[in-house]
C-alpha cells in the first residue's frame, strides 16, 4: 500500500515539476515574424501548419452567436460541439433546438458537455437533443474512483460543421455571454470562425475528448472532407490549432506560450480571463519587459466570477510592475477573453487562460495566426477594451495594506490549483 501511495504521489509530482521552480530557457534565437518561429511551434506542439484559411474575428455576444446559430444551421452532414460551459437563457435553449431541427434533418450532431462545466444545464434540454436524434454526452462526470481526475476537465469551446467551418474562442453557452459587454450581466468575450485547412486540427481536438467520452471513433467524408487552401484565404496566414492535456511534464500550451513570450521583440498584449502566473512566467514577462519589450497584460477586475483567482493572481503584480509590465483591469463587466499578441504579428484565440488550471490541468486548444492583419485587429480590440480598464499605478500599488498582502499570499498558496 505504502509503494502504491508513493507511486501515485511521485506521478503527481513530476506532473506538476513547475512548482518546484524549474523554469525554461530559449537557446538560440527566433522572430515570430519568420518561418523559423512556425517550425519551432511546430515541433514543440506537433500542431501542423495550415496554409489557404479564412478567418474571423467575432467580439462579444452579439457578433459571435448570430455565426454560431448559422453556422449549426447551415449544417448538411455532421456537426461536432464541445463545450466546457452549457448553463441557462435563451442562448442555451436556441443552441439546443438548432442542433434538434438538425438531427431531425438527418444531420449526424454529436455533442460534448464537460460534467462539471455543465452541471447547471436544464434536464430538458438534454432530453429534447437525444429525443430529436443528438448523441450528447458528459464528459467525465464525477466517479469515486477516479477523485484525483476531479480537476481535470475539458475546457475547449469548438463547433465544426461537415468538417468545413470551425469556431473556436472563451465563449460558453450561457446567458452570460449574450449581449456586447454592455453591464455587468453581459460578459466580454472573444471567438474566432475559421474556413480551410486548419479545421481539421478543431475537429481533431474535438474528435479526441469524443474518443475518450464514448469509445467512437470518427471518421468519412462527413467528417473528414478533402480540405483544399482557399485562395482568398492567404490574407489569413498561416494558421495552427494548438491542443494540449493534462499530464506528466509540460503541456503544448505551455511551451507554444513560453515559446512566443521568448520570440517577442517589440510587443506583447495578454488578455487572460485568470492570470494566476506561476513562477515561470512571471519570469518570462518580466525577461521580456527587461530586453525593451512593450508588455501589456490585461485582466478582469472586480467584475470577475471567481474573486480568489484575482486575489492570487494579483500576488504577482510587484514583481511585474518593478520590471516595467504595464497591467490593466477591465471594469464593466466580466473579461473572459483568452488572446495572446506578440510582434503585431502572431496571434492566439482560445480556450487557454494564463494558469496552472489550463497549462496542466485542462483539456485545451487554441488557433494561432501568423498575420499582420488579424493581429491588428486583435491590438485594435485590446484598445478598445484599455478604454474600459483601470491601470495599475506601481506607486499606488505597492502602498497597499498588510492584510491585503497576506490573502495574496495565501490564494497564492493555491496557485496550482486555481
Amino acid at each position: 500500500m505504502g509503494t502504491a501511495v508513493l507511486a501515485r504521489y511521485g506521478a503527481d509530482s513530476l506532473r506538476h515539476r513547475r512548482e518546484s521552480g524549474h523554469g525554461y530557457d530559449l537557446r538560440g534565437e527566433v522572430d515570430v515574424r519568420d518561418e523559423g518561429f512556425l517550425r519551432a511551434a511546430e515541433a514543440l506542439t506537433g500542431a501542423p501548419i495550415s496554409w489557404g484559411d479564412d478567418i474571423e474575428l467575432l467580439i462579444n455576444g452579439d457578433a459571435i452567436f448570430p455565426r454560431y446559430l448559422e453556422t449549426i444551421r447551415g449544417a448538411e452532414s455532421t456537426l461536432c460541439l464541445l463545450t466546457y460551459v452549457y448553463w441557462q437563457g435563451e442562448i442555451a435553449r436556441e443552441v439546443a433546438a438548432a442542433l434538434s431541427e438538425r438531427a431531425r434533418a438527418g444531420v449526424e450532431c454529436n455533442v460534448i458537455i464537460d460534467a462539471m462545466g455543465g452541471v447547471k444545464l436544464e434536464r430538458e434540454l438534454i432530453d429534447a437533443m437525444t429525443d430529436a436524434g443528438v448523441q450528447v454526452t458528459k464528459f467525465r462526470p464525477p466517479k469515486v474512483y477516479a477523485a484525483r481526475r476531479l480537476a481535470n476537465r475539458t475546457h475547449r469551446k469548438i463547433l465544426v460543421a461537415d468538417g468545413r467551418v470551425g469556431l473556436t474562442g472563451g465563449v460558453g453557452i450561457a446567458e452570460e455571454w449574450t449581449g456586447d459587454a454592455q453591464d455587468a450581466e453581459h460578459w466580454r468575450d472573444t471567438h474566432v470562425r475559421v474556413e480551410g485547412p486548419v479545421v481539421r486540427g478543431l475537429f481533431g481536438a474535438f474528435a479526441e475528448n469524443w474518443l475518450e467520452a464514448t469509445g467512437e471513433v470518427l471518421v468519412g467524408p462527413g467528417y473528414l472532407p478533402a480540405l483544399e487552401p482557399r485562395r482568398d484565404g492567404e490574407a489569413g496566414g498561416p494558421m495552427m490549432v494548438v491542443r494540449s492535456s493534462a499530464g506528466v511534464g509540460d503541456t503544448n500550451t505551455e511551451a507554444l506560450f513560453y515559446l512566443a513570450i521568448a520570440a517577442a521583440r517589440e510587443t506583447i498584449d495578454l488578455t487572460a480571463a485568470y492570470f494566476v502566473p506561476r513562477p515561470a512566467f512571471s519570469d518570462a514577462l518580466v525577461d521580456a519587459a527587461g530586453r525593451g519589450v512593450d508588455v501589456r497584460v490585461l485582466v478582469p477586475g472586480s467584475n470577475i466570477d471567481k474573486p480568489p483567482v484575482r486575489v492570487a493572481g494579483r500576488a504577482s503584480y510587484d514583481e511585474l510592475l518593478e520590471a516595467g509590465v504595464v497591467l490593466y483591469e477591465f471594469q464593466p463587466t466580466m473579461l473572459h477573453a483568452k488572446t495572446l499578441t506578440v510582434d503585431g504579428c502572431w496571434s492566439s484565440v482560445g480556450s487557454v487562460n494564463f494558469d496552472n488550471r489550463s497549462f496542466q490541468l485542462h483539456d485545451e486548444a487554441t488557433l494561432c495566426v501568423s498575420s499582420p492583419h488579424f493581429a491588428g485587429l486583435l491590438t485594435e480590440q485590446f484598445e478598445r477594451d484599455l478604454e474600459r480598464s483601470e491601470r495599475i499605478d506601481h506607486g499606488r500599488w505597492s502602498g497597499r495594506g498588510p492584510a491585503q498582502r497576506a490573502t495574496e499570499a495565501t490564494l497564492k498558496l493555491a496557485r496550482r490549483e486555481l
